[in-house]
């Protein structure tokens, strides 16, 4: 069974990061970006993840060592209006090639332990309403939808999708 560890993202992640969150653009189903973002782009959605909120990327490690980013998740502002201080927005990619090996269970588990440490008191999903997997996960965590939107965002293969909106009481 291969063993994952997470950091908070730094510089040196930042391509990854991009890589990791452009093949999912790409593929369509898992975000509103219509095209890749580039590097300056993911550098300053990085960097503006103040605390309490955070970019953390996720690892694996080979048999010579070597560590590389399979994934990547984010804790970030809801809404920045004071009065939601404690809710965050939860988000998280994997690389496409360790999709199903149970990346995403370990990376929404990483960052709810990172929202309790950072005392959020809400954790929020914003989700195409089609996308099995991260329902899934909702659902696996206790999650509650809240709301749908329809016919609410574009993807890049022009699909025109459904918003789901999840929350967890932490």
């Amino acid at each position: 069974m291969t063993e994952y560890t997470y950091r908070i993202a730094d510089e040196d992640d930042i391509q990854a990061i991009t890589d990791i969150y452009n093949a999912a653009v790409m593929a369509g189903g898992s975000s509103a970006d219509i095209t890749p973002r580039t590097f300056n782009q993911r550098k300053a959605w990085v960097e503006s993840h103040k605390e309490p909120y955070a970019v953390f990327v996720i690892e694996t490690t080979d048999d010579n060592g070597d560590r590389t980013i399979i994934g990547f998740g984010a804790l970030s502002v809801f809404y920045d209006r004071a009065g939601y201080d404690g809710v965050t927005d939860l988000a998280y990619y994997v690389d496409p090639a360790w999709q199903g090996k149970g990346v995403g269970t370990y990376t929404l588990a990483k960052l709810l332990e990172e929202c309790r440490k950072r005392n959020m008191r809400k954790a929020c999903g914003i989700i195409f309403a089609d996308n099995a997997g991260s329902i899934a996960l909702m659902r696996r965590f206790g999650f509650t939808r809240f709301g749908l939107m329809p016919s609410a965002a574009t993807d890049s293969t022009g699909t025109m999708r459904d918003m789901s909106y999840w929350y967890l009481d932490l």
